[in-house]
C-alpha cells in the first residue's frame, strides 16, 4: 500500500464499514467470531484487501471464508454507499496469519529463555579458560609496535 493519505482514510473507513456489517447485517450461519484486523487500499483506490482473524477451529475458518466470499457483493455495495467514492474498490478477504505467527514466536522466545537459564546454571561458579577479556585493547597494540 502506498502512503497516500486518501487511501489510508478510505482503508480506515472500509474497516469500520466491514466490521459493522459483519456484526449487524451479515446473518450467514457459517460466519464465525470474526475480527477485521486491517484494510489496505491500493494507491489508485481500485482494490481493497481486508485482513481478518477468526477465533476457533479450522472448520470455522473455512466456513467464515465461504461466508465472506458470498457476502462480498453486499459488503462492496454498502462500502460504495457509505464512502461516496466514484469507483468502489473491489474487495478481497485474506485470513490474517499474524496471531498464529505471534504464537509461534512466543513459543520460540520462551524456549530460548529456558535454554538461557540452563546455560546460566551451567556457567555458575565457573571461570573462563583464558583471560577475562581475550581481545586486544588499543593500549596493548601501542606497546607491540
Amino acid at each position: 500500500m502506498s502512503e497516500n493519505p486518501r487511501a489510508r482514510r478510505l482503508a480506515d473507513r472500509i474497516k469500520e464499514i466491514v466490521a459493522q456489517m459483519l456484526d449487524t447485517r451479515i446473518k450467514d450461519p457459517r460466519l464465525g467470531f470474526v475480527t477485521v484486523t486491517d484494510v489496505r487500499v491500493t494507491g489508485d483506490l481500485q482494490q481493497a484487501s481486508v485482513f481478518y482473524t477468526v477465533f476457533g477451529s479450522d472448520e470455522e475458518r473455512t466456513g467464515t471464508a465461504a461466508a465472506l466470499e458470498s457476502a462480498k457483493g453486499m459488503i462492496r455495495s454498502e462500502v460504495g454507499k457509505q464512502t461516496g467514492v466514484r469507483l468502489t474498490p473491489t474487495i478481497e478477504f485474506h485470513l490474517d496469519s499474524v496471531p498464529e505467527t505471534a504464537a509461534h514466536l512466543d513459543a520460540a522466545l520462551s524456549q530460548a529463555r529456558l535454554r538461557d537459564a540452563e546455560l546460566a546454571a551451567l556457567r555458575e561458579g565457573k571461570s573462563p579458560a583464558g583471560d577475562a577479556d581475550p581481545y586486544r585493547t588499543s593500549d596493548e597494540h601501542a606497546d607491540d609496535e
